[in-house]
């Protein structure tokens, strides 16, 4: 017998399969996707790779196949379906084949078990007694401490007992071998939450989600698994209606992984999970040790799990039967993956669902636009949500103007309006959240008199500061420099806007005496478990406003909090990405949802510099068919997603003026390499940072409607930066989220 290999070295040139000869000790041992040791090179270098499939018959003559040396140790293997979506990640969104298998790798090493060990006490109360006196009589007084211990208490923890009684191993050892004690051990499943399952109880669905659960199981009774989009409004239970559908996909036997997009989300989407399924629900997520994500995909592979829930990794459980992917928020930028391969949990699920004849509910309250162009189209059902759970009102949604706000002498960053409001509820005894939107930034320069914004003229994006006052648009290169005045209004108002938490925190203590003030950002939040206190202590009422990012509008239901302020709307509607108007309306639509959950109705001011433009109208009347419309005529217009596809090719070297020459051939190759002559070609040009850790950096754009003409162009691509710029580094993103 024969292995396909893939050697673990990331290096393009080596990016295929080598084939080894399995040793007759090894027949019957190895599996597709275990990690074994292999002699490479000239010199058999011991060396790690992947196997990705056996054969009987070799390509070469069997005496010059290699033997594989043996299996890796301590090595975790990857399922052979998930070598199959890795082989596919790789073809869509670039990368090796080593860079893909490791992505699908959901923990990368064997970790030692936790073991947890008790002492019992073997003897009755009389013998236990007798033994007690003659140790006392002996004078072995380490031996009466336990013995004493273990008649109060017969079982006890093995580290209890070490250092309340101050007794060794070997004390403890002696007592075992007369049969006094046992010394007994059981593994420890880290990171496993023990919950009691709820009793079952009839769940009310109002109209809307009944008939949302019954297409999706209509369709799943006879075997249609189909992608479904489940539009619902904040607060319209679509939490309810995924663990429905996971309810009865479970119940034939299946498993379902459910996505979510931070770690900050767990915290109360979790509870609810355990509550339906108890302890066959398991988490994974980033902050756990290497030790808790090795024992939950353990408990995983022993069919001890029916429900993972996590962020994008989650995605690559080993589940045997896998029957449903939720993807909750599936607007979310952070299921984009950030590494190479530079995948899509959304694109990606997808593809996992098909290979395994499984079904896929995306959820949101905004939706992306690739998700609504999806049901558009037809390659989606659209489930739409417009009620909220409990009947509660949608909240009332005010729009400040910041420019109105200067004139009339107001320069803080919160508008009167808001600290009234503000007010009003700490006398109330109800809570506010305020919400600085950052998402996005990168350094826009804005007029604070009349709201204009330096932009391109060639792209409809913002330009960017770069030092030396230059103004840079990351998409064609082009580049004016800073004006000191507003070209729109000719007052000096104009500039770079800059706020972080840390101020608005100060500002807000300063305003509002006594009030109880949480914040929650990157900074806040380093600690494990830190998401989980700063919400339970919100939610518990220990704090009167909460102060954050993004993540402090996704999913959260705090029944109190009846205000929420955005400051800021503008920082992400004027970002270098072309996606800026739709992650401006996600976010806002987002942050207005957390108010009113509870019996009273929530309000909402938006502060803004350009209430007029439609991503604020339409955000502020929560009209998401009438901003898909908008958007969508400006991505028509320009050509982008997901009407057209967009590959980004992203080379680096040392050498500057060598990657610019690398950058101008890779283009004119590309377009040679274009058979259709489809493609549109923007660039190269400068990215947002030119330069990082002495790389240089430039960037190549490819539009087309046709998606397999853009995988062609980057296959060739790959290949020809190996022939001649084997210096030069290159990436793909395919549909980019935000860019390099």
């Amino acid at each position: 017998m024969y292995a396909d290999i893939i050697i673990d070295i990331t290096h393009e040139k080596l990016d295929r399969v080598f084939q080894y000869r399995i040793p007759s000790e090894l027949e019957g041992v190895l599996c597709v996707g275990m990690e074994v040791l292999v002699p490479f090179g000239r010199g058999n270098r011991e060396t790690s790779g992947y196997i990705v499939a056996f054969s009987k018959t070799s390509d070469y003559p069997a005496e010059k196949i290699k033997p594989i040396f043996k299996a890796a140790e301590k090595s975790v293997a990857i399922e052979s379906k998930l070598v199959a979506l890795a082989a596919w990640m790789k073809e869509q969104y670039g990368g090796t084949m080593i860079q893909a298998l490791k992505t699908v790798l959901p923990v990368k090493r064997r970790e030692a078990a936790r073991l947890k060990r008790r002492v019992r006490l073997l003897l009755d109360k009389k013998e236990a007694k007798k033994r007690l006196e003659y140790y006392l009589s002996k004078n072995q007084k380490a031996r009466a401490r336990l013995l004493a211990g273990l008649l109060e208490q017969p079982e006890q923890e093995y580290e209890l007992i070490t250092k309340k009684l101050n007794v060794t191993l070997a004390v403890i050892r002696s007592l075992e071998e007369q049969g006094v004690l046992a010394l007994e051990s059981e593994k420890v499943d880290r990171g496993t939450v023990r919950y009691q399952k709820r009793k079952e109880e009839k769940v009310w669905f109002n109209e809307e989600q009944e008939a949302a659960v019954r297409r999706f199981w209509e369709d799943y009774s006879r075997e249609i698994y189909g992608t479904y989009l489940i539009h619902g409004v904040t607060g319209s239970g679509k939490t309810e209606v995924y663990m429905e559908m996971i309810r009865r996909v479970v119940s034939l036997g299946r498993q379902a992984i459910v996505l979510i997009p931070e770690i900050a989300l767990t915290y109360q989407t979790v509870l609810r999970f355990y509550a339906w399924f108890g302890d066959r629900v398991s988490v994974i997520n980033s902050r756990m040790s290497a030790g808790e994500r090795h024992d939950q995909m353990e408990r995983v592979k022993r069919g001890e799990v029916d429900v993972m829930i996590g962020p994008r990794s989650a995605l690559f459980t080993p589940f045997g039967n896998l029957g449903l992917i939720v993807v909750d928020e599936e607007h979310e930028s952070s299921y984009k993956s950030e590494q190479v391969p530079r995948y899509h949990a959304r694109e990606t699920a997808i593809e996992r669902a098909r290979m395994e004849n499984a079904s896929v509910v995306l959820g949101s309250a905004t939706p992306s636009l690739e998700a609504y162009y999806r049901c558009r189209t037809g390659a989606a059902v659209l489930l739409t949500l417009t009620l909220r759970a409990a009947g509660q009102k949608l909240p009332e949604i005010y729009t400040v103007d910041m420019r109105e706000e200067l004139r009339r002498g107001n320069r803080s960053i919160i508008s009167d309006r808001l600290k009234e409001l503000i007010q009003e509820r700490l006398e109330k005894g109800q809570q506010t959240m305020l919400f600085l939107n950052r998402r996005g930034y990168a350094g826009f320069v804005s007029c604070r008199s009349c709201g204009y914004v330096v932009k391109c003229p060639h792209c409809d994006v913002s330009l960017s500061i770069h030092k030396g006052g230059r103004l840079v648009c990351h998409y064609c290169g082009y580049e004016e420099r800073q004006k000191d005045v507003c070209p729109s209004c000719g007052l000096s108002c104009i500039g770079g806007f800059k706020a972080g938490t840390q101020q608005i925190e100060e500002i807000v203590r300063q305003e509002f005496k006594g009030a109880r003030v949480l914040r929650m950002d990157m900074d806040t939040t380093k600690q494990k478990d830190s998401h989980e206190k700063i919400l339970s202590a919100f939610s518990n009422g220990e704090a009167d406003i909460l102060i954050g990012t993004q993540m402090i509008v996704k999913g959260h239901d705090f029944s109190n909090v009846t205000l929420v302020g955005v400051l800021a709307a503008d920082m992400s509607l004027y970002s270098n990405d072309y996606r800026s108007g739709e992650q401006t309306f996600e976010l806002l639509v987002q942050a207005a949802g957390r108010a009113g959950r509870g019996n009273l109705r929530g309000e909402v001011v938006i502060q803004t510099y350009s209430p007029e433009h439609y991503s604020i109208r339409m955000a502020a009347r929560q009209d998401y068919e009438g901003f898909y419309e908008e958007e969508m005529r400006y991505r028509e217009l320009m050509g982008y997603p997901p009407v057209s596809n967009l590959l980004a090719v992203l080379m680096t070297g040392a050498d500057e003026e060598y990657l610019e020459m690398a950058a101008g051939y890779l283009k004119d190759f590309a377009v040679r390499a274009d058979r259709t002559k489809l493609v549109q070609m923007i660039g190269p040009a400068s990215p947002y940072v030119g330069k990082v850790k002495d790389e240089y950096r430039r960037i190549l754009y490819l539009k087309c409607a046709r998606k397999d003409s853009l995988i062609e162009i980057k296959n060739l691509l790959e290949q020809e930066i190996n022939k001649g710029f084997s210096s030069i580094r290159i990436q793909f993103d395919l549909n980019p989220i935000g860019g390099f």
